[in-house]
C-alpha cells in the first residue's frame, strides 16, 4: 500500500496509463531521476511488507519472532494504517516547512535507517525500525507527488502521463520486490530480506541526491511557507509530542513493559474515528450549503463501504500470506515457491486487467460511482467465500495455488473498478478549497479497513479459518448488495445524474 500515491491510486493509475499515452517528443528535466527514486522506494516498501508477517510468525529457531498469527497480523495492520496517516503531516511539512526536495532527502534517510534497524537482529529493533519507515514514508510520498507535478508540466495530457508512468512504476516494484526480498528472507535469513530493502532505498536516495541539479527550482522551497517563528513553535511542539509518544508508548512497548494489545487497540480506535470526525467537522464548516452537506453525507456512506473492500484487500500481506505458507501446495517441478512470492500475483493481475478496464470505460456506457463500489465489494466478498471453500478443503491437506490466484484476480478487478471511482468522487464532491484534504480522507478510509481487518483476525482464536472467511466474505457481500440497492438514494445525495455521461468517475 501507498500513501500520497495510495494503494488505491496504483490501480487507477494503471488504468490511466493504459488510456493516456505519453506525448511524443516529451522531455522532462529530472523526470527519469524521480522515476528511479520512486521505483527503489516502492521496492523497499513492498519488499518489506511481503515478508513482515512471515518473519513475525516464524519460530525463533528459524530466526523469526515466534508471534501468534493474530498478534502479527495486528502489527502489520497498525504499520500499514500508520503509513496511510503519516502522509497528512508529512505533506504539510513538505508544503509549509521543508520543501519537497529536503522532505524527500530526510524521508529517504529515515526509511533507509528504518530498514537498517530492522536488519539488525536486536531485541526491540522491530518497533523502532517500523516507526522510522512510517515517518520516512509520510515525508517522501507527498513530496515525490509534488515534484512529479512540478516536472510533469502543465500542458495537455503531460501531467496525467507523468503520473501514469509513476503509478505503473508502483506496480512493477510491487511485482519484483516480493520475489527478491522473499527469496533472501525465506531461503537465507530474514534480516537479509530487510537489508535488501535498505539497499534499495539507499540506491534511490543516492540517485536523487546526485540528480538534484536536474530539477531547477522544482521543490527547492516550500510553496506556502509558514513564518519562521511559527514554524519553530510548531516543530518544538511536534518534537515534544513525538518524544512523549516515544517515551510513554513506543519504548515501553518495545521493552515489553506496555501490553502490545493495548497499544494496538488505541491506535486502531484513533484510525477508525479520525476520518469520520474530519468529515463531520467539514460538514459543519459548510453548514450553510445544503448541497455540500448532502454530498458529504453520501460520500461518507460510500467511503465507509469502501473500508470493507480494503479490509479484504489488506489481508493479502497477512492472512493470505499465512495461508500460502501453511495450507498451499507450493511445489513446482521440485521447487518450493516461497510464500512471499504470492504477493507479486496481485500487481501482475492489476497490470493485466487495467488496460481491459480502460478500454471498457472508453467504449462501454458510463456506470455511475455507487454501482462501481457495489461491484468491487461483491467481487471482494465472493473472493473470501472462495477462501472459505479453500480453507475447508485444506483441513484434509494442502490445496492447490489456483484458489489464491482466483482470489487475487477477483479483488484486483475490484480494486481497478473502485479506486479511480473513489478518487474522482472525492474531487467531485469536495467543498471549495478542500479538494486535497478530501482526497487524503479517501486514503484514510483505506487505513480504516486495514485496521479493522487486522483486529478481526483475532477471531481466528475462537473460529475456524473456514468460518472466519465465510463471515467476512458474507459481510462484504452484504455491504455491496446494500450499496447496489441504495444506488438511487446515493445518486440523489451526491447529486449524480441518472443518465450516464454527465458525471464521470474516471
Amino acid at each position: 500500500m501507498d500513501t500520497s500515491l495510495t494503494p488505491q491510486d496504483s490501480s487507477s493509475a494503471s488504468a490511466t496509463a493504459a488510456a493516456v499515452p505519453r506525448p511524443a517528443g516529451d522531455r522532462r528535466p529530472g523526470f527519469g531521476t524521480l522515476l528511479a527514486v520512486d521505483l527503489w522506494e516502492r521496492f523497499s516498501f513492498f519488499g518489506m511488507a511481503a515478508i513482515l508477517v512471515l518473519y513475525l510468525t516464524a519460530s525463533p529457531a528459524r530466526g523469526g519472532m515466534g508471534m501468534a498469527p493474530q498478534t502479527a497480523t495486528a502489527i502489520f495492520a497498525a504499520y500499514m494504517s500508520l503509513s496511510f496517516m503519516a502522509g497528512l503531516p508529512g505533506g504539510w511539512i513538505a508544503d509549509r516547512v521543508l520543501g519537497a526536495r529536503r522532505a524527500v532527502l530526510l524521508g529517504g534517510t529515515l526509511i533507509t535507517c528504518g530498514h537498517a534497524v530492522l536488519a539488525l537482529p536486536l531485541t526491540g529493533s522491530l518497533y523502532v525500525g517500523l516507526l522510522l519507515v512510517v515517518a520516512g514514508t509520510g515525508l517522501v510520498k507527498p513530496a515525490m507527488a509534488a515534484m512529479v507535478a512540478g516536472v510533469g508540466g502543465d500542458g495537455k495530457g503531460r501531467r496525467e502521463a507523468a503520473f501514469s508512468l509513476f503509478y505503473m512504476c508502483i506496480q512493477v516494484s510491487a511485482l519484483i520486490a516480493p520475489v527478491v526480498t522473499g527469496l533472501l528472507a525465506e531461503r537465507v535469513a530474514w534480516h537479509l530480506g530487510f537489508a535488501a530493502a535498505a539497499v534499495g532505498m539507499t540506491a534511490g536516495l543516492t540517485q536523487f541526491a546526485l540528480g538534484l541539479r536536474r530539477f531547477g527550482d522544482v521543490g527547492a522551497r516550500p510553496p506556502h511557507p509558514v513564518r519562521r517563528s511559527e514554524a519553530a513553535v510548531m516543530l518544538r511542539r511536534a518534537a515534544w509530542v513525538t518524544g512523549a509518544v516515544g517515551a510513554l508508548v513506543v519504548v515501553p512497548a518495545a521493552c515489553g513493559l506496555l501490553p502490545l494489545p493495548a497499544v494496538l487497540a488505541v491506535l486502531g480506535l484513533t484510525t477508525v474515528t479520525l476520518p469520520f470526525w474530519y468529515l463531520r467537522s467539514l460538514s459543519r464548516t459548510h453548514a450553510r450549503g445544503t448541497v455540500h452537506r448532502h454530498r458529504l453525507a453520501g460520500f461518507t456512506v460510500l467511503m465507509a463501504a469502501s473500508a470493507a473492500f480494503w479490509m479484504i484487500f489488506a489481508q493479502s500481506g497477512s492472512v493470505l500470506s499465512l495461508f500460502a505458507e501453511r495450507h498451499t501446495d507450493r511445489d513446482v517441478l521440485g521447487f518450493q515457491v516461497p510464500a512471499s512470492w504470492f504477493q507479486s500475483v496481485h500487481p501482475l493481475f492489476v497490470l493485466l486487467v487495467a488496460p481491459l478496464f480502460a478500454r471498457l470505460r472508453l467504449r462501454a456506457p458510463r456506470v455511475d460511482v455507487p454501482v462501481k463500489f457495489a461491484g468491487a465489494l461483491i467481487a471482494a466478498g465472493v473472493s473470501f467465500l472462495l477462501m472459505a471453500m479453500a480453507a475447508r478443503l485444506s483441513e484434509h491437506g494442502p490445496v492447490g495455488p489456483q484458489w489464491l490466484l482466483l482470489v487475487y484476480l477477483l479483488y484486483s478487478c475490484g480494486e481497478v473498478a473502485l479506486a479511480p471511482a473513489g478518487l474522482a468522487l472525492a474531487a467531485a464532491v469536495a467543498p471549495p478549497g478542500s479538494t486535497s484534504r478530501l482526497l487524503a480522507v479517501n486514503g484514510l478510509f483505506g487505513a480504516v479497513g486495514v485496521v479493522v481487518g487486522g483486529q478481526l483476525f483475532r477471531l481466528t482464536t475462537v473460529l475456524s479459518p473456514t468460518v472466519y472467511f465465510l463471515l467476512l466474505g458474507g459481510f462484504v457481500l452484504t455491504t455491496g448488495t446494500a450499496v447496489a440497492l441504495g444506488t438511487p438514494r446515493l445518486r440523489r445525495l451526491l447529486a449524480l445524474p441518472a443518465a450516464p455521461g454527465t458525471f464521470r468517475s474516471d
